[in-house]
């Protein structure tokens, strides 16, 4: 599913109009993406959360020409799904 579609199902399911969706959606994926910037953590009940790890350096190889390379620290987003939504999938 694409950000289209995922607008065209929530308009469906919310009976919203699709510009009030896509709207709705935008500000949810903003409000997100500004909290994991802070670092904060997001979690909503039944769905998952959403955190910021840090991953250190570490020395890596690259498998063309076997050479080390290091690789440097960065952050990560992480997801852990939520029961409900780990049912939901199984």
């Amino acid at each position: 599913m694409n950000k289209t579609e995922l607008v065209n199902a929530i308009a469906a399911a919310a009976n919203l109009k699709k510009v009030d969706a896509k709207a709705a959606l935008e500000a949810t994926l903003a409000a997100i993406a500004d909290a994991l910037a802070k670092g904060d953590k997001i979690a909503l009940i039944g769905f998952g959360t959403f955190a910021v790890a840090e991953k250190k350096a570490r020395v890596g190889v690259k498998p063309r020409t076997g050479e080390k390379i290091e690789i440097p620290a960065k952050k990560v987003v992480k997801f852990k799904a939520g029961a409900e939504l780990a049912d939901k999938v199984k």
